[in-house]
């Protein structure tokens, strides 16, 4: 999206990453968010697409998930040194249980809301996600043990691509968020 929209090589500008917060910070936000859809897209699809073949099977689906997060998270192409994952991840859970994707968008948002930092948002987003699936998986229904054990990698990994983020926060050091580019610089 970079690209397209005349930012050149995004791993080169701003934060390197090439994520839709980078991608919205340094081209735009017409151009992060279509990156933010179209990440999300990969791992959406990728469980849908499990589900479809596997007649809805939750090992199948959660299995896709976590390799639509390895993929996008350490692509061969970009030499493993790819995306942090948080809205694959995003496409996943949305595929998986809607309901505690949007638990955890809300949270995502009051947190970016309050305190500007996307990447203390995506932690904290990266942190519930188990529980929320856990808990709205279906009425009175815990999710299948792939479904829980899965959810837990995906959102370790998550927060291991930020550890730089958190090394920052912790530093006092992190960018918060702004649409203005001479803000975020």
């Amino acid at each position: 999206m970079a690209k397209l929209f005349g930012g050149g090589d995004i791993r080169r500008a701003g934060s390197g990453n090439i994520g839709a917060t980078n991608v919205a910070r340094v081209v735009g936000p017409l151009a992060g968010i279509l990156t933010l859809l179209l990440d999300a897209a990969k791992g959406g699809f990728a469980v849908w697409l499990a589900a479809r073949w596997m007649h809805g099977e939750a090992l199948a689906m959660v299995l896709a998930g976590l390799f639509a997060m390895l993929g996008h998270c350490f692509p061969v192409w970009l030499r493993f040194r790819g995306g942090k994952g948080v809205a694959t991840a995003a496409g996943v859970f949305l595929a998986l249980c809607p309901a505690a994707m949007l638990a955890a968008t809300i949270l995502f948002l009051l947190v970016v809301g309050f305190w500007r930092y996307v990447s203390l948002g995506s932690i904290a987003a990266a942190a519930a996600i188990p529980l929320l699936i856990y808990l709205l998986w279906a009425p009175h229904f815990a999710p299948p043990q792939s479904v829980t054990l899965t959810s837990l990698a995906i959102a370790g990994l998550v927060i291991h691509q930020h550890r730089g983020n958190i090394a920052r926060l912790a530093r006092g050091e992190e960018p918060k968020f702004s649409l203005n580019k001479k803000d975020a610089a």
